[in-house]
């Protein structure tokens, strides 16, 4: 970002061009909140005129969603990256997947914000509230994916509905711990949560995972 507070909006690709707009929009949304993000404001800080914004978004509420779930889709993408490259066992990557969604940068006071501004006006807005769903979905998805095969190696194969109602109970710790983190990373020590939410997911499903709290691991 320039020193003037205006993004260098790079004269490259489409695709290239509504991503700068989205950062834009999201910078917009940080400092002030969503009704703060004009499309006055997003094209100040992008650098362009609200013309150009509206070659790539027919309006606001368009961008809007754009923003919300490039949101959506950079926490998640930052948790299923600890999975990527690990050959280990089942419980080591559930481990891992909790231990990604609890700390930097998805742990963050900026992206906390942004969650907050938009989840507030998902309610009214049948749009965002579509891409809090499939978000939610998603990871709700590999969760479930990632206990099925806990559960199976350690012998106790989970039906679809055994498996939903884990995945939703984990989803919960998780988003229970990431809150507080955001709002007061300063009263936790560095891998707390993510060991206090191991600790809780183990309990959950009665089975050992490495690194919960307490466990030596």
């Amino acid at each position: 970002m320039t020193t003037n507070g205006r993004r260098k909006f790079r004269r490259e690709g489409e695709g290239r061009r509504r991503r700068d707009l989205i950062e834009a929009t999201l910078d917009c949304v940080a400092e002030n909140g969503i009704e703060g993000a004009t499309v006055r404001a997003i094209a100040l800080r992008a650098g362009v005129s609200a013309g150009l914004i509206r070659h790539y978004f027919p309006g606001k509420a368009d961008l809007l969603q754009a923003a919300y779930a490039a949101v959506v889709k950079r926490m998640t993408d930052q948790a299923k990256d600890a999975l990527a490259a690990r050959e280990a066992r089942p419980a080591e990557r559930l481990a891992a997947f909790v231990r990604a969604n609890l700390g930097p940068p998805v742990v963050d006071a900026r992206i906390f914000s942004l969650w907050a501004g938009f989840i507030a006006r998902a309610h009214a807005d049948t749009a965002l509230a579509a891409v809090h769903r499939e978000g939610y979905l998603g990871f709700r998805d590999e969760v479930e994916s990632l206990v099925g095969a806990v559960l199976e190696e350690a012998g106790r194969p989970a039906d679809t509905a055994m498996l939903r109602r884990h995945a939703i109970a984990i989803n919960a710790i998780i988003d229970g711990l990431w809150i507080e983190g955001c709002m007061a990373s300063s009263l936790f020590g560095e891998g707390e949560l993510a060991g206090i939410a191991i600790a809780s997911v183990a309990a959950q499903l009665g089975v050992d995972l490495p690194g919960r709290a307490g466990s030596g691991h």
